[in-house]
């Protein structure tokens, strides 16, 4: 080998080596809680952007009716179990709307686990929706034809491929698959669990979703707010980053409807592959005639609530592998007399931890938050839930409505808790309203008590009673509480390694084609030695010491093996360094 080569491979070796040392370790929780740490908002970039038109190709309709598009999947309760959704005809806007006849087109999904051999064929349910608006000047919409198939009995972690459609009118789709999910267990999780809130379908939304799928996804969990809709009026035009600043004389809170559509052919190339499972946010809440809402959300998409003993599609939860998903509804009562509340209890309850010892929640707008927009906005809801989640040791919480990024040190009524779960705010996929960028702690920028009133519920405003914040409703410096927060576009995605041991990682839209894709990193740690014995010994979940199948401990013995992998990997580096120097030194005084 000559020495110019050898020189080029000693200088890249050094140079990851580097790169190893600064990098380090990735941090767990068990070093927590973490100094408080803020990237603002990087002025060289746009704070938001316009919606994509519907005129775009991506969101064209690309089949003839009655052939399928805006396909999409869901896991049900169990791997066991998946929904298959699509919709065929074509909606309708205008003054005056005649509905579709759902039966007029048949709802079968063909599936087998071999690319073009289909040795099932399952039969479902079609319906429609209209959003109706009994004002002068505001139009009316009838959707498609929105059809929900439900295959039971599939194999957990195994590839089908399947076709959707009318058979008998020779309209099947073209070929799809989709993987089940793992059977529960603690040494069974789903590869990565991409994690996206606020959407939206601007060029940040797109830019969202195209690096999301770079990192190929085996299922996607939703916060809430995912179209937008709600910012046009009825007769659609340019949507508004503000709509009660922009459209201050509208009767009501309006909606293009058609944006749904072309929101799900975008979608499509993902969903119709990977399983989103979604809940609700205020942008789906659509008010129109006699105080009906939600009907576009409860409509379009399938979700296990009656597989997981809920009432209502607003609630629900599911497995995925050793992970069990409790998906909250922060729009619908919650209080301790409510039925979501009763059907928590219950699922929480009936929750065995030796099976799925992973329990990680999600729902909208977030408890723990430290930007300006919706500050304290859902205390009502966090004094009413969290005790209750606490006490069943709830992992990991994800949510939304802020349109930026912050990870919480681990916390429980605002004080850290090594017990408490890790609060992460992730409603930042890039949606028409623009990054948030003010912090409450911010000189100036903590609101006003009167501010922040939430769509639902109550108002529950408080002063801290204790801390650096006692008496104050805003703290004057980054809450302890709050770990690390980024003003930016992006999206998470978790990989759970074992039964205490998860990877999560927030991925900067602006890092997306750069060397350095991570804009957060942190190694989840449980400890249910620790945080489960509170539990009462004769609960099902219960892994405590006492318990006859006892929960894994996290005694260190992961965090020594990832730092021993880490110490490995740099003293290889170096040793390959020292080779190729020596190497690269005795060529030179040969040539």
């Amino acid at each position: 080998m000559s020495h110019k080569f050898l020189f080029f491979m000693y200088t890249f070796v050094v140079i990851m080596c580097y790169i190893s040392t600064v990098k380090g370790e990735i941090p767990t929780t068990l070093e927590g809680p973490f100094k408080p740490v803020t990237h603002r908002f990087d002025s060289s970039l746009r704070q938001g952007s316009d919606d994509v038109a519907l005129s775009d190709p991506r969101l064209a309709k690309k089949v003839k009716s009655p052939f399928p598009e805006q396909i999409s999947i869901a896991t049900s309760f169990s791997p066991s179990s998946f929904w298959i959704s699509w919709i065929t005809g074509d909606a309708q806007i205008g003054s005056n709307v005649k509905p579709l006849d759902p039966s007029s087109v048949g709802t079968e999904v063909w599936y087998g686990l071999n690319s073009g051999n289909y040795t099932f064929v399952k039969n479902g349910t079609a319906e429609i929706y209209s959003q109706l608006y009994p004002y002068e000047g505001l139009l009316n919409y009838t959707s498609g034809i929105i059809h929900h198939v439900r295959l039971e009995g599939l194999e957990p972690g195994k590839t089908y491929y399947y076709k959707c459609g009318d058979s008998s009118l020779k309209s099947l789709s073209q070929e799809n698959s989709f993987t089940t999910l793992p059977l529960p267990g603690l040494d069974s999780y789903p590869a990565r669990i991409g994690i996206l809130g606020d959407l939206g379908l601007t060029t940040n939304s797109t830019s969202t979703v195209e690096h999301l799928m770079r990192n190929d996804p085996s299922m996607v969990l939703f916060v809430g707010d995912l179209v937008y809709a709600d910012q046009y009026l009825t007769t659609g035009g340019n949507g508004t980053s503000c709509f009660s600043c922009e459209f201050p004389d509208a009767p009501i809170r309006e909606t293009y409807q058609p944006r749904w559509d072309g929101w799900q052919r975008f979608m499509e190339p993902l969903i119709s592959k990977v399983p989103m499972m979604v809940i609700e946010g205020n942008h789906e809440i659509e008010p129109q005639a006699d105080d009906i809402t939600f009907k576009s959300y409860m409509t379009r998409f399938a979700v296990p609530a009656q597989e997981s003993g809920s009432n209502s599609k607003l609630y629900y939860s599911f497995n995925a592998g050793g992970i069990h998903f409790i998906m909250l509804g922060a729009y619908t009562d919650y209080n301790r007399t409510s039925a979501q509340y009763n059907w928590l209890k219950e699922d929480l309850s009936g929750t065995d931890r030796r099976v799925t010892p992973w329990l990680v929640a999600a729902w909208h707008p977030p408890w723990y938050n430290s930007y300006s927009s919706h500050y304290q906005e859902f205390e009502c809801m966090r004094l009413e839930i969290e005790s209750l989640l606490f006490q069943y040791n709830v992992d990991i919480v994800f949510s939304g409505h802020v349109h930026a990024y912050e990870r919480m040190n681990r916390v429980y009524n605002y004080s850290l808790d090594p017990c408490g779960p890790v609060y992460i705010t992730i409603g930042d996929g890039g949606n028409i309203e623009k990054v948030d960028v003010d912090f409450a702690d911010d000189f100036g920028k903590c609101p006003k008590e009167t501010d922040n009133v939430p769509e639902f519920g109550g108002v529950c405003h408080m002063n801290f009673t204790s801390g650096p914040a006692k008496g104050k409703f805003c703290w004057d410096r980054q809450p302890e509480w709050s770990a690390f927060r980024d003003s930016s576009f992006g999206h998470g995605i978790l990989e759970v390694i074992n039964s205490t041991y998860a990877l999560w990682t927030w991925h900067r839209n602006q890092d997306a084609y750069g060397d350095n894709a991570i804009g957060d990193q942190i190694y989840v740690v449980r400890q249910p030695d620790k945080c489960l014995t509170h539990l009462e010994k004769n609960t099902t979940h219960n892994c405590s010491s006492s318990s006859s199948a006892q929960c894994p401990v996290a005694d260190q013995s992961d965090a020594r093996s990832i730092k021993i992998t880490w110490v490995s990997n740099l003293m290889i580096c170096i040793f390959v360094s020292i080779v190729l120097r020596f190497k690269f030194t005795l060529a030179s005084l040969i040539e």
